[in-house]
């Protein structure tokens, strides 16, 4: 009977009559494609977008701490650098000198403390770049996940039990799931 239509109902008959609700709940999930976007555009605005704003002073703090680390091995590097270019002038008036012109820093140790600076700095870029990815990625999971159904009856119950009447080793495990 389901499958015809326009068929009459007798109300003495033993049907049942099933009437659908006329209030209908629609749930658009979020888009992650759209989160990703987001996030690509204005790191932070894809996690807003998904409903986790709480994130987005974490976002900016790994970023901004990126950005603070390469600035100051940025200046590091010049200021040794300057002081390098100095003492291979054959000048002794750098920062890193007394003032009787004898050398606090070796020139050998100016140039391996301007290689460090260098390295840190491009790594610094390295992983501010990668922080930046994540928090794309993070926004495209969280996309993804958020009408994920964790109701309680799709639980996993895990139970270990120990013999203690046993003489030997034994050992157990059971895995329970309902529906």
């Amino acid at each position: 009977m389901a499958q015809t239509t326009g068929k009459v109902v007798n109300p003495n008959d033993d049907v049942l009559l099933i009437v659908n609700d006329s209030i209908r709940r629609i749930d658009k999930p979020n888009a992650p494609a759209t989160a990703a976007f987001y996030s690509a555009v204005l790191p932070g605005l894809g996690q807003a977008y998904n409903g986790s704003a709480w994130k987005i002073p974490i976002v900016y703090g790994a970023l901004g701490g990126g950005v603070y680390v390469y600035l100051f091995n940025d200046r590091e590097y010049d200021r040794l650098r300057d002081a390098f270019k100095i003492r291979l002038a054959g000048g002794t008036n750098d920062e890193f000198s007394r003032e009787d012109g004898t050398p606090i820093i070796s020139t050998l140790g100016l140039e391996r403390a301007q290689q460090r600076s260098q390295r840190n700095k491009e790594l610094s870029i390295l992983i501010t770049a990668a922080i930046y990815v994540l928090q794309i990625i993070e926004a495209n999971v969280e996309g993804h996940l958020s009408n994920f159904n964790v109701d309680r009856n799709l639980s996993l119950y895990p139970y270990f039990d120990y013999n203690q009447s046993s003489t030997g080793v034994a050992s157990g495990f059971s895995l329970s799931y309902t529906f």
